[in-house]
């Protein structure tokens, strides 16, 4: 029933340096920015999901839910929505699953230029996300094509994966698998790097989860982790972000073969970020 991930929202607290970083980390503009009740929003549309930076500006209901947000959880990934092409079929097959869901909505957001977007989407009530925000949208409605790379192979092109950290990966294998269906790809333990992960394929990126060997399963709630972006240049992608007056670690090798990675320590927003080689 989900077919990929739709778009990841993100909550900060200065969103014009937020969008700047962004924009200096990707390599591209976004598609669009707008205002609605107090808060803005700017979109970066990329070929397998989009990004959602969503800052408060002004006096609002809107606006303060935003601040007690990032007043309880900081600034981050605030949550993350999965595409479905019937919106109600999933809702109702989910529900028979045993989730829950606050009541579906029009989510909307009228950009500069005044065009209009409008999503139908279902949000999970927390508990039953185990803490997290989450959220199905309808995938019928027209979307942007991906944001125009600016510096070519060096410009992000694609999400690789979500990191997501839990103290129970029994439960996060019902969860992920059993109740949302994700296709588990693999369950890896490592001993050396003392953590257990699991690789959730989500259309053409991937839900990662990991869990700690040095602590017990528990209840706590699940927490976001960071974002994997790909890159086919990294090496001219980190010269880039490194010019444009970020923090930036070395090119490294990555732990897959043949693969190329670096972290961006600064201008995401709170997201642990990595960028990684990749041809999409």
């Amino acid at each position: 029933m989900i077919t990929g991930i739709d778009h990841i929202a993100i909550e900060v607290k200065d969103f014009e340096a937020a969008l700047r970083g962004y924009q200096a980390v990707f390599g591209v503009v976004p598609n669009w920015r707008g205002r609605l009740d107090g808060v803005q929003h700017a979109w970066f549309q990329f070929s397998n999901m989009a990004l959602d930076v969503i800052g408060a500006d002004g006096e609002s209901e809107a606006a303060d839910a935003v601040r007690a947000e990032i007043a309880r959880f900081g600034e981050g990934i605030w949550g993350l929505g999965f595409a479905v092409p019937d919106l109600e079929g999933a809702r109702r097959l989910f529900e028979r699953r045993g989730l829950a869901f606050v009541p579906s909505h029009v989510a909307r957001s009228v950009a500069d230029d005044g065009r209009v977007r409008e999503w139908r989407i279902a949000v999970l009530r927390r508990n039953s996300a185990h803490g997290l925000a989450q959220f199905l949208v309808e995938s019928g409605a027209e979307r942007w094509p991906a944001a125009a790379p600016q510096f070519g192979a060096a410009s992000v092109t694609a999400l690789d994966h979500v990191v997501i950290a839990t103290t129970d990966p029994e439960r996060a294998v019902a969860y992920y698998g059993g109740r949302l269906g994700l296709d588990l790809r693999l369950d890896r333990t490592n001993e050396e790097w003392g953590a257990r992960q699991l690789f959730f394929r989500c259309g053409d990126a991937v839900v990662e989860i990991g869990a700690s060997l040095k602590a017990p399963a528990s209840g706590a709630r699940d927490r976001f982790g960071g974002l994997a972006w790909r890159v086919r240049d990294p090496d001219g992608a980190r010269a880039r972000i490194a010019a444009a007056g970020l923090d930036v670690s070395e090119v490294r090798s990555g732990r897959k073969p043949g693969t190329k990675v670096f972290t961006v320590r600064s201008g995401t927003g709170g997201v642990p970020t990595l960028m990684l080689s990749g041809n999409d």
